[in-house]
Protein backbone atom coordinates (compact mmCIF):
# COMPACT_ATOMS: atom_id res chain seq x y z
CA UNK A 1 0.00 0.00 0.00
CA UNK A 2 1.32 3.31 -0.88
CA UNK A 3 3.07 5.79 1.73
CA UNK A 4 0.57 8.37 1.65
CA UNK A 5 -2.50 5.97 2.03
CA UNK A 6 -1.50 4.26 4.52
CA UNK A 7 -0.65 7.65 6.62
CA UNK A 8 -4.34 8.83 5.71
CA UNK A 9 -5.60 5.58 6.94
CA UNK A 10 -3.77 6.01 10.17
CA UNK A 11 -5.16 9.63 10.49
CA UNK A 12 -8.76 8.87 9.98
CA UNK A 13 -8.44 6.07 12.46
CA UNK A 14 -6.92 8.45 15.15
CA UNK A 15 -9.87 10.92 14.66
CA UNK A 16 -12.53 8.34 14.55
CA UNK A 17 -11.05 6.98 17.95
CA UNK A 18 -8.02 7.69 20.00
CA UNK A 19 -7.08 10.23 18.74
CA UNK A 20 -10.00 12.77 19.08
CA UNK A 21 -9.77 11.75 22.80
CA UNK A 22 -6.75 12.92 23.08
CA UNK A 23 -7.90 16.44 21.05
CA UNK A 24 -10.73 16.72 23.99
CA UNK A 25 -7.87 15.87 26.74
CA UNK A 26 -5.61 18.82 25.93
CA UNK A 27 -8.38 21.10 25.57
CA UNK A 28 -9.88 19.93 28.83
CA UNK A 29 -6.72 20.57 30.63
CA UNK A 30 -6.39 23.88 29.27
CA UNK A 31 -9.69 24.65 31.26
CA UNK A 32 -8.67 22.79 34.15
CA UNK A 33 -5.65 25.02 34.12
CA UNK A 34 -7.11 28.60 33.13
CA UNK A 35 -9.46 28.55 36.68
CA UNK A 36 -9.02 29.84 40.07
CA UNK A 37 -8.95 26.69 41.29
CA UNK A 38 -5.58 24.54 42.01
CA UNK A 39 -5.65 21.55 40.33
CA UNK A 40 -5.76 19.23 43.16
CA UNK A 41 -8.42 21.08 44.32
CA UNK A 42 -10.73 20.04 40.70
CA UNK A 43 -12.65 17.06 40.17
CA UNK A 44 -12.29 15.13 37.02
CA UNK A 45 -15.61 12.41 37.13
CA UNK A 46 -15.17 8.68 35.66
CA UNK A 47 -17.96 6.67 34.66
CA UNK A 48 -20.73 9.17 34.91
CA UNK A 49 -24.60 8.63 34.25
CA UNK A 50 -26.12 9.12 31.24
CA UNK A 51 -29.77 9.62 32.22
CA UNK A 52 -31.78 10.52 35.46
CA UNK A 53 -33.66 7.78 34.26
CA UNK A 54 -32.45 4.69 35.16
CA UNK A 55 -33.51 2.68 31.92
CA UNK A 56 -32.67 5.10 29.53
CA UNK A 57 -28.63 5.38 31.70
CA UNK A 58 -28.62 1.62 30.75
CA UNK A 59 -29.46 1.94 27.04
CA UNK A 60 -27.07 4.91 26.85
CA UNK A 61 -24.53 2.99 28.66
CA UNK A 62 -24.44 0.25 26.67
CA UNK A 63 -24.84 2.01 23.25
CA UNK A 64 -20.89 3.64 25.02
CA UNK A 65 -19.52 0.63 24.67
CA UNK A 66 -20.60 -1.00 21.65
CA UNK A 67 -19.95 2.17 19.89
CA UNK A 68 -16.35 2.83 21.28
CA UNK A 69 -16.00 -0.86 19.89
CA UNK A 70 -16.28 0.00 16.17
CA UNK A 71 -12.92 1.70 15.51
CA UNK A 72 -11.38 -1.48 16.72
CA UNK A 73 -13.61 -2.98 14.45
CA UNK A 74 -12.47 -1.16 11.59
CA UNK A 75 -8.61 -0.95 12.28
CA UNK A 76 -9.55 -5.09 12.60
CA UNK A 77 -11.02 -4.87 8.93
CA UNK A 78 -8.19 -2.57 7.87
CA UNK A 79 -5.76 -5.32 8.64
CA UNK A 80 -7.31 -7.85 7.41
CA UNK A 81 -7.70 -6.39 4.23
CA UNK A 82 -3.97 -5.80 4.25
CA UNK A 83 -1.70 -8.35 6.29
CA UNK A 84 -0.82 -11.41 6.30
CA UNK A 85 -1.76 -13.46 8.63
CA UNK A 86 -4.17 -11.77 9.03
CA UNK A 87 -4.89 -10.74 12.72
CA UNK A 88 -2.49 -13.48 13.88
CA UNK A 89 0.48 -11.26 12.82
CA UNK A 90 -0.73 -9.07 16.02
CA UNK A 91 -0.70 -11.62 18.84
CA UNK A 92 -4.44 -11.10 18.78
CA UNK A 93 -5.55 -15.37 19.28
CA UNK A 94 -6.00 -18.11 21.83
CA UNK A 95 -2.87 -20.00 21.01
CA UNK A 96 -1.82 -19.76 24.30
CA UNK A 97 -4.34 -18.80 26.95
CA UNK A 98 -2.98 -20.01 30.25
CA UNK A 99 0.90 -17.99 29.32
CA UNK A 100 -0.98 -14.79 27.78
CA UNK A 101 -3.34 -14.76 30.83
CA UNK A 102 -0.70 -15.24 33.66
CA UNK A 103 1.60 -12.25 32.17
CA UNK A 104 -1.49 -10.52 31.97
CA UNK A 105 -2.41 -10.44 35.62
CA UNK A 106 1.49 -10.02 36.70
CA UNK A 107 1.74 -6.93 34.73
CA UNK A 108 -1.64 -5.57 36.08
CA UNK A 109 -0.24 -6.31 39.75
CA UNK A 110 2.94 -4.16 38.77
CA UNK A 111 1.11 -1.23 36.91
CA UNK A 112 -1.47 -1.09 39.03
CA UNK A 113 0.71 -0.83 42.07
CA UNK A 114 2.99 1.83 40.41
CA UNK A 115 -0.46 3.82 39.36
CA UNK A 116 -1.78 4.52 42.55
CA UNK A 117 0.96 5.93 43.95
CA UNK A 118 1.42 8.24 40.83
CA UNK A 119 -2.13 9.05 41.51
CA UNK A 120 -1.69 9.80 45.04
CA UNK A 121 1.50 11.36 44.33
CA UNK A 122 -0.17 13.76 41.15
CA UNK A 123 -2.61 14.89 43.60
CA UNK A 124 -0.16 15.88 46.52
CA UNK A 125 2.10 17.96 44.06
CA UNK A 126 -0.85 19.69 42.38
CA UNK A 127 -0.50 18.63 39.51
CA UNK A 128 -3.47 15.98 38.80
CA UNK A 129 -6.99 16.57 39.68
CA UNK A 130 -8.87 14.43 42.06
CA UNK A 131 -10.58 11.28 40.39
CA UNK A 132 -14.35 11.49 41.68
CA UNK A 133 -15.36 7.61 40.98
CA UNK A 134 -18.98 6.61 40.38
CA UNK A 135 -21.20 5.18 43.25
CA UNK A 136 -21.10 1.04 43.03
CA UNK A 137 -24.53 0.98 44.41
CA UNK A 138 -26.44 3.39 41.98
CA UNK A 139 -28.36 0.13 40.25
CA UNK A 140 -28.16 -3.47 40.20
CA UNK A 141 -26.48 -3.26 36.96
CA UNK A 142 -23.84 -0.90 37.78
CA UNK A 143 -20.84 -3.41 38.60
CA UNK A 144 -21.55 -5.46 35.04
CA UNK A 145 -21.37 -2.08 33.45
CA UNK A 146 -18.25 -1.54 34.58
CA UNK A 147 -17.07 -4.15 33.59
CA UNK A 148 -17.88 -3.93 30.42
CA UNK A 149 -16.12 -0.59 30.33
CA UNK A 150 -13.11 -2.34 31.71
CA UNK A 151 -13.16 -4.31 28.45
CA UNK A 152 -14.07 -1.77 26.11
CA UNK A 153 -11.15 0.47 27.32
CA UNK A 154 -8.80 -2.72 27.58
CA UNK A 155 -9.79 -3.71 23.87
CA UNK A 156 -9.74 -0.26 22.50
CA UNK A 157 -6.84 1.04 23.46
CA UNK A 158 -4.47 -1.68 23.07
CA UNK A 159 -5.74 -3.06 19.66
CA UNK A 160 -5.72 0.26 18.62
CA UNK A 161 -3.08 1.78 20.54
CA UNK A 162 -0.32 -1.03 20.41
CA UNK A 163 -1.63 -3.67 17.45
CA UNK A 164 -2.67 -1.40 14.86
CA UNK A 165 -0.47 1.90 15.38
CA UNK A 166 2.66 -0.50 15.45
CA UNK A 167 1.91 -2.76 12.48
CA UNK A 168 1.00 0.82 10.28
CA UNK A 169 3.34 2.71 11.80
CA UNK A 170 6.52 -0.12 11.22
CA UNK A 171 4.69 -0.41 6.97
CA UNK A 172 5.45 3.22 7.10
CA UNK A 173 9.22 2.97 8.24
CA UNK A 174 9.24 4.20 11.33
CA UNK A 175 11.65 2.54 13.89
CA UNK A 176 11.25 0.55 16.95
CA UNK A 177 12.21 2.56 19.37
CA UNK A 178 10.41 5.79 17.10
CA UNK A 179 7.16 3.83 17.57
CA UNK A 180 7.20 2.81 21.22
CA UNK A 181 7.92 6.77 21.87
CA UNK A 182 5.02 7.79 20.10
CA UNK A 183 2.34 5.22 21.03
CA UNK A 184 3.27 5.85 24.49
CA UNK A 185 3.19 9.60 24.24
CA UNK A 186 -0.39 9.24 22.64
CA UNK A 187 -1.21 6.83 25.18
CA UNK A 188 -0.59 9.46 27.63
CA UNK A 189 -2.26 12.99 26.24
CA UNK A 190 -5.91 10.99 25.94
CA UNK A 191 -5.50 11.16 29.95
CA UNK A 192 -4.59 14.16 30.26
CA UNK A 193 -8.08 15.21 30.87
CA UNK A 194 -6.90 13.62 34.74
CA UNK A 195 -3.71 15.57 34.74
CA UNK A 196 0.14 15.44 34.04
CA UNK A 197 0.30 12.38 37.19
CA UNK A 198 -2.16 10.77 34.91
CA UNK A 199 0.05 11.71 31.49
CA UNK A 200 3.55 10.60 33.23
CA UNK A 201 2.06 7.51 34.60
CA UNK A 202 0.44 6.39 31.28
CA UNK A 203 3.07 7.35 29.37
CA UNK A 204 5.00 5.26 31.30
CA UNK A 205 2.55 2.05 30.90
CA UNK A 206 3.05 2.59 27.16
CA UNK A 207 7.04 2.54 27.05
CA UNK A 208 6.63 -0.62 28.96
CA UNK A 209 3.52 -2.18 27.07
CA UNK A 210 5.03 -0.84 23.60
CA UNK A 211 8.80 -2.78 24.84
CA UNK A 212 7.12 -5.96 25.31
CA UNK A 213 5.12 -5.91 22.53
CA UNK A 214 8.21 -5.16 20.82
CA UNK A 215 9.89 -8.35 22.33
CA UNK A 216 7.28 -10.75 22.38
CA UNK A 217 4.58 -9.14 19.74
CA UNK A 218 1.49 -10.43 21.50
CA UNK A 219 -1.39 -7.76 21.64
CA UNK A 220 -3.36 -10.07 24.18
CA UNK A 221 -1.58 -10.35 27.31
CA UNK A 222 -1.66 -6.33 27.21
CA UNK A 223 -5.49 -6.32 26.60
CA UNK A 224 -6.19 -8.65 30.15
CA UNK A 225 -3.77 -6.86 31.82
CA UNK A 226 -5.18 -3.75 30.79
CA UNK A 227 -8.46 -5.00 31.40
CA UNK A 228 -7.93 -6.28 35.05
CA UNK A 229 -6.17 -2.68 35.53
CA UNK A 230 -9.57 -0.63 34.86
CA UNK A 231 -11.82 -3.14 36.32
CA UNK A 232 -10.00 -2.70 39.58
CA UNK A 233 -10.38 1.00 39.52
CA UNK A 234 -13.63 1.02 38.05
CA UNK A 235 -14.90 -1.23 41.06
CA UNK A 236 -11.81 -0.81 43.47
CA UNK A 237 -11.63 3.04 43.73
CA UNK A 238 -14.79 3.81 44.79
CA UNK A 239 -14.71 1.54 47.83
CA UNK A 240 -11.15 2.41 48.77
CA UNK A 241 -12.35 6.59 48.41
CA UNK A 242 -15.25 5.80 50.38
CA UNK A 243 -13.22 3.78 53.14
CA UNK A 244 -10.37 6.20 53.04
CA UNK A 245 -11.46 9.69 51.24
CA UNK A 246 -8.74 11.44 52.74
CA UNK A 247 -6.16 9.69 51.30
CA UNK A 248 -7.70 10.45 47.66
CA UNK A 249 -8.14 14.02 48.02
CA UNK A 250 -12.08 14.08 48.53
CA UNK A 251 -14.33 15.02 51.08
CA UNK A 252 -15.87 13.08 54.05
CA UNK A 253 -19.36 11.27 53.71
Amino acid sequence: MPRRRLGTEVLIVLGLSLGASAAYSIVSLANKLTREQALSQQTTSINNSLSDRPVFDLVYQLMAVFFDLVPVALVAFLLWQTTRPHLGRLGIDFTRPGRDAITGLGLALVIGAGGILVYLGGVALNVNTTVNPSALDTYWWTVPVLIMRAIDAGVTEEVIVIGYLFARLRDLGWGRWQIIIGTALLRGTYHLYQGFGAFVGNVIMGLLFGWLYSRHGRVLPLVIAHVIIDAAIFIGYPWAAAAFPHLFGLPAA
